[in-house]
This record gives structure tokens, sequence and C-alpha cells, in this order.
């Protein structure tokens, strides 16, 4: 009788406990579904360069871009965007530097941020030798922009001929892929090498942002996007001592050593 009573007593413990673990699972396991698809970063390898890329689907993601504080300053650090985005009760899980900017922090072009335009679009065009003339205008540059049902990197001069009504918006050049084809400026073999970071959507409408590790010149880092990442079109946003990320998952956090970030580019939970 009393082994009998201590089986049934087992069983019904081994019940309880199964459901207990069932019910744990169901609760942790839809935050961490989240988790992984707003934070998939991972590990490149291209030709003898390192990178590293963080993918998002923007149909899962709450994609957006921040430029200044509530007191109108620039936030100019991933760290102080991490605060403000807490403070408003949201988490920043990953960042990217969102393109050209200013000594000032100011975006050089256009900059949309929650539908405001900001700051117009820049179609001043500068002559010279290829390498006197600065990244941004190494025509053609190009516009990521975010809408509330679209993703998309056009050149300025098609995003200008197509008007739309965009929610979130970047100017930045050169344009690295287009329709894909390489920016015709980037050349094979280039010494000119340092950091870069970009970004590109592949043709499944995954947005793709990398940030080189060590250095890259122009047309590998093009080619990476459009051979290895399958991106039909591929914005530069910075390079140099101002290329940078934030990711949660990988625990960082860069530091622009131009003394700070202009716009960054941003997903939040």
């Amino acid at each position: 009788m009393v082994r009998r009573r201590n089986s049934t007593v087992d069983h019904l413990l081994g019940a309880w406990l199964w459901m207990a673990l069932l019910a744990i699972s169901l609760t942790v396991s839809p935050a961490r579904g989240r988790a992984e698809a707003v934070s998939h970063c991972s590990e490149e390898n291209f030709e003898d360069s390192k990178l590293t890329v963080c993918s998002f689907d923007p149909t899962k993601t709450k994609l957006r871009m921040f430029w200044k504080a509530p007191d109108g300053a620039p936030l100019k650090s991933f760290a102080r965007l991490a605060e403000e985005v807490t403070s408003g009760g949201k988490q920043l899980v990953f960042a990217v530097n969102g393109g050209m900017y200013s000594e000032s922090f100011e975006p050089v072009g256009l900059y949309v941020e929650d539908g405001h335009q900001l700051r117009p679009v820049n179609t001043k065009t500068m002559t010279g030798s290829p390498g006197s003339i600065p990244n941004f205008y190494k025509k053609p540059n190009g516009i990521f922009f975010l809408t509330g049902s679209d993703v998309g990197i056009l050149t300025t001069e098609e995003y200008l001929s197509r008007p739309r009504t965009v929610q979130f918006a970047t100017q930045s050049g050169p344009m690295l892929v287009m329709k894909n084809e390489l920016h015709p400026a980037l050349i094979p073999g280039s010494t000119d090498k340092t950091r870069r970071s970009g970004v590109g959507i592949s043709r499944d409408g995954i947005i793709h942002f990398a940030i080189s590790e060590d250095d890259i010149n122009f047309h590998a880092f093009a080619r990476f996007f459009r051979d290895q990442m399958k991106c039909p079109n591929a914005l530069f946003l910075d390079g140099g001592r101002g290329a940078g990320i934030y990711s949660e998952r990988l625990g960082r956090s860069d530091w622009s050593w131009h003394g700070g970030f202009g716009p960054m580019i941003g997903v939040v939970e």
C-alpha cells in the first residue's frame, strides 16, 4: 500500500513538474524568438577581410533613425542613445552610424525622422580628381529610407524622380551597388583601405548592415554586398574612425573618434 501511494504521488509530482516546465518554456520562448528576430549578427569573411553583419527583417523589427536628444543636442554616442531609448520604456538592441555628418554632427544630406524632414536632399556636385572629392560627393550617392510598409535604397536622382512619403530617411554616399552594378568610381585593387560600414537590401527584403573589422577598399566592400550578401543595392554609410555599431548581444558599443556620431540607425524592442 505504501509503495503504491508513493508511486501515485511521484506520478502526480512528475506531471506537475512537466506542466510547470512547459508553462515556463511557453513564457520564455516568444521573447527568445523576438530577440533572435531583431538581433541576428554574424561574422563573415570575404577574401582577406573580416566583417560583422547584422541582418533584420523589416516586417518583424522596429527599425528607426535617431539624431538629437530631447534637449536638441546631437546624441553623438550609442551609449547616450541607449539611455534615451531606455528612458522611453524601450530597449536598444542594435545601432549603426547612419551616414555622413558635419563637424557639428549634422547630417550632410537628407534626413527624415518620424515623418519630419529635418535636413533637405543635398544635390551639390563637386568636380576634380577622384581623390580630391569627398566620399559623399562621389556621384551617384544615395538614400536609405523606410516607410510604413517598405524599405529601400535608391540613388538620390531616382529618389527625387519618384516622390514618396517616408517615415525615415538618410542620405549618404557613395552608392556601392546599383541594380547589381558596382559604382563606376570604385577601383579594383585600390590601396585606399580603411574600416568601412554600409547597408544593403537583399532580394528577399532583408536589411544587412555590415562593418569591416579590418581595412578594406571600396571595390571589395561593394563586391561583398553584391556577391556574398546578394544585395542588388547597397549604400556606404561611413569609414575610418567614424564607422561603428552597437550590439547588445555582442556586448559592443563603438565610439567614433571624430568625437561622436551624427545620424544613427537603430533597432528597438
